[in-house]
């Protein structure tokens, strides 16, 4: 198994009395980590997004939401230009 897909469970005690209501409890807190864990640069925007059981496209928008800027470095940039050149050279 590769460690990428690889999880691990963890448990949190919280205090009662918390603004939120307890069904959505577990959801909150397993957003906001995602976001604060993406944030300080601990998580990927892969792994954030799948803490905080979101698709990718749901978590950019939290993330914008959020004011939380994009980590996006030059090798993801060469990247992604060179995914839309394969991609545009692609007769449909």
């Amino acid at each position: 198994m590769s460690r990428a897909s690889s999880t691990r469970r963890i448990v949190i005690e919280v205090p009662e009395g918390l603004q939120v209501p307890s069904s959505e409890l577990e959801e909150r807190i397993r957003i906001e980590l995602a976001l604060r864990l993406y944030e300080k640069g601990i998580a990927s925007l892969g792994q954030a997004r799948r803490i905080a059981g979101l698709s990718k496209w749901d978590f950019l928008e939290l993330l914008a939401k959020e004011g939380i800027s994009l980590h996006y470095d030059e090798k993801e940039l060469r990247e992604d230009l060179e995914v839309a050149k394969k991609l545009a050279g692609k007769k449909t």
